[in-house]
C-alpha cells in the first residue's frame, strides 16, 4: 500500500515543474496530476478485486505492478498534459491491485476488532511514507529533475514486489476461490448490497477520503502559493502526515478497548467540530498565521487517523466470504466519490484555505447523518463481532 502513497506524495514538490514541462497553464490545474491517479485507483479495483477471488491474491498484485511500470514510463516520457494525465490514470489502475488486495489479504487472515488493529498498524506504515516522500521528491527534483521521481518509484516498487514474493504467503483459502466468470462481480455486488453496514461505512469512507484528497491535491498551492513557503512545504506536509500516523498507531491499541464503532463516532464528531470552529473564526478573512493553520490541520488529521482503518474494517467485517470483490466495491465507491468531491472543493481553494475546511465540515456532517440513519435502521449496532 505504501507504493500508492509514494506515487502520490513524492511528486507534490514537483507539481509546478511538471506542469511547466507538460504545458499546464493554470497552477490550480496541477491538482489534476493528483486527482487523476485516484480516478485510476477507483476503476482498477473493479477488475483486480474480483480477479483475486478467482486466481489468488499474489498473482493479481504482480499484474497490477506490471501495469504500474508501463504507466510510469509513460509519465517519464510525457511531453504534453494529455500524455501525463493518461499515465497518471494508468498508474492508478496498476496501483489499485496492491491497494485493494492488501486489504483483502488482511480480511483473509483476521476479523473483528483484531482486524482493525492489524489494519491500523498497516495504515501507520502507509502513513509514514508521506512523512518522507515530499522531502525525498524535492531532493530528487533539485538534483536530477522531476523525471527521476518516477524512476525512484519504480525502484521502490520492484523492491516491494521482491519482498512480497519471498516473504508473503498466499492468503486466499482454496475453498473460497470463485470460478472466474462474467457474473463474478455481479454476484459479489448483490451479496455486498445485503449488508447495510457495509454500504453505510463505504459511503462514509468516500466522504472522508474525498475531504482528505482535497488537502493532498491543494496543499502544494496553499503552502507554496498562498504562504510562499516553497522550501518548507515538504516538512509541513510531513508534520501533518505524522499527525495521521500517530493517531493510527494509537488506534491499534484503543480499538481493542473501545471498539471500532465507538471510535468512529467519537472522532467523526471531533472532525466535524474542528472544521466548524475554523469556519466560525476565519471564514471570509485572510489566512491566519501558518502555525494556527497547522494546528487546525493537525487536529483534523489526528481525527482522520482514527477513521481510515476503522471505516474500512467496519465495511469489510461481514464480507469475509467475498473479500476480494468486497474490497473492490468498497474501494471503488469510496474513491469514485472522493474524486469529484476533491476536484470540486479544490477548485475554490485559490486565495485562502477556508474552502478546504468548508469541505471538511460538509463531508463530516454528511457522515454523521449516515451514521444516524444506519443506527435507526439497524436494531443492534454493536458491530463488535469477532
Amino acid at each position: 500500500m505504501s507504493i500508492v502513497a509514494l506515487s502520490i506524495d513524492a511528486i507534490l514538490p514537483a507539481l509546478t515543474a511538471i506542469g511547466i514541462s507538460v504545458g499546464i497553464e493554470q497552477s490550480t490545474d496541477n491538482q489534476l496530476l493528483i486527482t487523476m491517479i485516484f480516478l485510476g485507483l477507483g476503476f482498477g479495483q473493479l477488475l483486480f478485486g474480483p480477479l483475486s477471488d478467482s486466481i489468488g491474491r499474489k498473482p493479481v498484485i504482480y499484474i497490477g505492478f506490471l501495469v504500474f511500470v508501463a504507466a510510469s514510463m509513460l509519465c517519464v516520457f510525457a511531453t504534453n498534459v494529455e500524455m501525463m494525465i493518461v499515465g497518471r490514470i494508468l498508474q492508478g489502475i496498476g496501483l489499485s491491485a496492491p491497494r485493494t488486495i492488501s486489504i483483502a489479504m488482511v480480511r483473509d487472515s483476521f476479523s473483528g476488532d483484531y482486524m482493525a488493529k492489524i489494519m491500523s498498524f498497516i495504515v501507520a506504515i502507509f502513513i509514514l511514507v508521506p512523512v518522507i516522500a515530499p522531502a525525498l521528491g524535492k531532493l530528487m527534483l533539485d538534483t536530477f529533475g522531476w523525471r527521476s521521481i518516477f524512476n525512484g518509484q519504480l525502484l521502490f516498487g520492484a523492491f516491494v514486489m521482491i519482498w512480497l514474493w519471498k516473504r508473503q504467503p498466499e492468503t486466499l483459502d482454496p475453498n473460497h476461490k470463485i470460478k472466474l466468470s462474467k457474473a463474478i462481480f455481479l454476484n459479489g455486488f448483490k451479496e455486498f448490497m445485503k449488508f447495510k453496514s457495509s454500504i453505510a461505512f463505504t459511503l462514509i469512507s468516500g466522504l472522508i477520503t474525498g475531504s482528505f484528497m482535497v488537502y493532498i491535491s491543494a496543499s502544494q498551492h496553499i503552502f507554496q502559493v498562498q504562504y510562499n513557503m516553497v522550501d518548507e512545504f515538504p516538512y509541513l506536509f510531513a508534520a501533518m502526515a505524522i499527525s495521521v500516523g500517530f493517531a493510527t498507531f494509537l488506534n491499534g491499541n484503543f480499538v481493542l478497548k473501545y471498539g471500532m464503532y465507538t471510535l468512529v463516532k467519537t472522532f467523526m464528531v471531533l472532525f466535524t467540530s474542528i472544521s466548524l470552529l475554523y469556519l466560525i473564526i476565519f471564514f471570509g478573512q485572510p489566512n491566519p498565521n501558518v502555525y494556527i493553520l497547522l494546528t487546525f490541520f493537525g487536529l483534523q488529521f489526528f481525527s482522520i487517523g482514527f477513521l481510515f482503518g476503522n471505516l474500512r474494517s467496519l465495511a469489510m467485517q461481514p464480507l469475509g466470504h467475498i473479500a476480494g470483490v468486497g474490497a473492490a466495491i468498497n474501494g471503488f465507491v469510496s474513491t469514485i466519490m472522493a474524486v469529484p468531491i476533491a476536484t470540486y472543493i479544490g477548485s475554490f481553494v485559490k486565495t485562502t484555505a477556508s474552502p478546504l475546511f468548508a469541505g471538511f465540515f460538509i463531508c463530516g456532517s454528511c457522515s454523521l447523518l449516515i451514521l444516524w440513519v444506519l443506527k435507526r435502521k439497524t436494531k443492534n449496532l454493536t458491530l463488535q463481532t469477532s
